[in-house]
């Protein structure tokens, strides 16, 4: 049985290995979990997903394997989704709440798969059958003191199984970063060294010190293991830019927390010959691009933000700027960048999907040789990985 589970999963492309399936037959085998189906959900994702962005991937396998809703739907019947739309509300007296009956867990489970071979229409406020409105405990908008919620919103708070809630759909590699997210995935960038007063506890050291010292306590400190990576983050603001304000906010700060050494600079759609660091300010508090590219040291991180949706001029010509008459080209200064900073990214909050469509993102792309990168779980991976190299 188990094994067609396992195909399941790797068929909904999540990495998993026989060893950690190995894992899972023994841990049934010794009998660790209760025979409970919840019990079983926890214990196969905690042995057999090695990283929380499959989590989302595995609840959707487990459900369609272990017969969820979705199944019932597709193979048992040909009752259409709509059917469960919302129609009708349903009050009831305390008294006539108090009056209906609670199946039990297990009763409550193979009725559902009854109904879902027996049911050929569509049905509202009823007691038996799946619907809604009424006071059966299989449906929506309606009143149980349990139940199967399917589809809907939850109302009375009573259902037993909600199918459909993915806790974890957020972790999908291909969605949109929440700052949390952000924060794991930055993470990959990391190089930790210890500087600084000695503020902590070296237990190994306190331990051989100890030992040597016919073993009279000798304690031992050390100071503090810190990100030691050093991050420049320039940041295109305005224009185009502003449909992307919350999430680069986002990403700013989970750096911002992430990175001991980071600073950051603004620009608007290309960099030229002056940056800024408050954008109230842009005009009168502008800073050399020529200061910035000679501050920081060789092997510092350079990050890239922005969408890169500009006229190509402002990227390949002198003047392009829609703001002011540069001297030099954008591409002059990106490749100057490169020049002075090897390790660098950028990252496109625009779907990638659309990027071929854009003139001025392929231009970029080029000029970064290829190392732009979506703002996406799986993208921002990858440009760690790539600046950790």
């Amino acid at each position: 049985m188990l094994i067609n589970f396992f195909f399941t999963l790797k068929d909904a492309k999540i990495p998993v290995s026989i060893k950690e399936f190995l894992t899972l037959l023994e841990a049934l085998h010794q009998n660790v979990i209760t025979p409970s189906l919840d019990d079983f959900y926890f214990l196969a994702r905690m042995t057999l997903v090695k990283n929380e962005i499959h989590y989302d991937k595995f609840d959707q396998a487990f459900g369609q394997y272990f017969k969820g809703i979705e199944a019932h739907f597709e193979k048992h019947t040909t009752i259409p989704v709509e059917w469960l739309a919302k129609r009708i509300e349903r009050e009831l007296s305390d008294a006539q709440k108090t009056q209906l009956e609670k199946f039990g867990y297990d009763k409550l489970m193979n009725r559902l798969k009854e109904l879902m071979e027996e049911q050929k229409a569509r049905h509202e406020g009823g007691n038996k059958w799946i619907g809604t409105g009424g006071t059966s405990p299989f449906g929506n908008s309606g009143i149980n003191p349990e139940g199967i919620r399917i589809g809907g919103e939850s109302r009375q708070r009573s259902a037993v199984k909600v199918w459909e809630a993915r806790a974890y759909r957020d972790y999908d590699t291909d969605r949109e970063l929440g700052t949390r997210n952000l924060k794991i995935a930055l993470r990959r960038l990391r190089q930790f060294a210890r500087d600084g007063a000695p503020d902590e506890l070296a237990l190994d050291a306190t331990i051989r010190a100890t030992a040597n010292n016919a073993g009279y306590l000798d304690i031992q400190m050390q100071a503090t293991r810190r990100n030691n990576i050093k991050v420049l983050m320039l940041l295109d603001v305005g224009g185009s830019m502003d449909d992307h304000i919350a999430r680069t906010e986002e990403l700013f700060s989970a750096a911002s927390s992430e990175f001991k050494h980071l600073d950051f600079f603004y620009f608007h759609n290309c960099v030229y010959d002056t940056l800024w660091k408050n954008n109230r300010r842009r005009h009168a508090e502008r800073f050399p691009t020529w200061d910035v590219l000679h501050k920081y040291p060789a092997d510092t991180k350079l990050i890239f933000v922005g969408d890169a949706t500009m006229s190509p001029y402002e990227i390949l010509q002198p003047g392009g700027s829609i703001e002011y008459n540069n001297q030099e080209a954008g591409a002059v200064w990106l490749q100057r960048f490169a020049r002075a900073f090897p390790k660098n990214i950028w990252l496109n909050p625009e779907p990638e999907g659309l990027w071929p469509y854009r003139q001025s993102i392929d231009i970029m792309k080029q000029l970064m040789n290829d190392r732009m990168f979506p703002i996406t779980i799986e993208g921002l991976e990858r440009g760690m990985r790539l600046l950790s190299k």
